[in-house]
């Protein structure tokens, strides 16, 4: 009999194509889990064996526990903060994810609302669409300080953040990084904390792994360490930002600017940061290219087969 998937994130058509022909694949009615769930006949519930999904959709154990057949749990993309990791372990349920699949694509965009914020082009626009450009012998923006020489910290050197280091390197830019511990093999320089890497740092680019130890990292003393001059970009997940310090920050001038696109409250955004100068915005979409997507949904596909025919996932998540 073919396993049960329970598919809890919009895929591609020819992923979810290809699923429905190996294996018995059920459509989640809604985004809100716990809500997918509670609409499926218990007897159906009961089949579900696999559960496909991003790693950030809310799969807290009680409702994990309403799955009494679960074995497998495959995050689309690296993040895997949605899911009760506890109730996994005790259960003995499998988590996979797929982590360095949309490294590159999510790098391309950090460097993208890098330049979008320093160079403040979202005010260009605004200076084209008012009509207030004359060419040269008329009113001129005024320039910014570019990327060529300025010191870029990363927090959090993993797939992601070394992809973004490369690019970073490319604009002659300094690259220094914080993370768990220092790895010896990179080039960059290592600081012991996040407040000395944005001490030194003109930019700042959060690429950490969101769980209970980087809540709201990036704070208020992060801030402040970063300076006037500062510009933060997070392409990780918005909890590992106090948002409430962050548009305090930019507000008040303690920062220069920001790239972001995630936010502490998704959907929700502070209206604020739609009034702000040195402010790029995105909503959500470091990973939405499709190789990365490609990418991802063959990690996914490996991690299932590997399941139902009783080999070790290839790419775990820690329990």
């Amino acid at each position: 009999m073919q396993p049960t998937i329970l598919l809890a994130s919009r895929v591609s058509e020819p992923f979810h194509e290809h699923l429905k022909a190996r294996f018995r694949v059920i459509e989640a009615e809604t985004a809100d889990f716990d809500a997918a769930i509670a609409a499926l006949p218990p007897e159906l519930a009961g089949d579900i064996r696999i559960v496909v999904a991003f790693g950030s959709t809310r799969m807290p154990g009680a409702v994990l526990a309403r799955l009494p057949r679960l074995g497998l749990i495959c995050c689309l993309g690296s993040g895997y903060d949605g899911i009760d990791l506890d109730h996994a372990r005790e259960r003995g349920i499998v988590v996979t994810n797929s982590p360095a699949a949309n490294a590159r694509s999510v790098a391309d965009l950090a460097m993208g609302l890098l330049i979008s914020s320093i160079r403040n082009l979202s005010s260009a626009r605004a200076y084209l669409e008012a009509g207030r450009w004359q060419g040269n012998a008329g009113e001129r923006m005024q320039p910014v300080c570019g990327l060529t020489g300025r010191k870029l910290g990363i927090c959090g050197l993993g797939a992601i953040g070394l992809n973004v280091a490369r690019r970073a390197a490319v604009f002659d830019m300094e690259v220094g990084y914080h993370g768990r511990k220092a790895r010896p093999e990179v080039p960059y320089p290592y600081f012991d904390s996040i407040v000395q890497l944005a001490t030194w740092a003109d930019v700042l680019v959060v690429s950490l792994r969101a769980d209970a130890s980087t809540y709201h990292a990036i704070d208020a003393a992060v801030l402040q360490a970063l300076g006037p001059q500062g510009f933060l970009i997070n392409v990780s997940r918005g909890t590992t930002v106090d948002e409430k310090a962050l548009v305090h920050a930019l507000k008040t001038g303690q920062i220069a600017g920001a790239g972001l696109d995630v936010y502490e409250h998704e959907p929700s955004i502070p209206s604020e940061l739609f009034e702000l100068p040195h402010v790029a915005l995105t909503p959500h979409i470091g990973g939405s290219t499709l190789e990365a997507a490609q990418e991802q949904e063959a990690c996914v596909l490996a991690n299932i087969e590997a399941f139902t025919s009783g080999q070790p996932p290839h790419t775990p998540v820690p329990l």
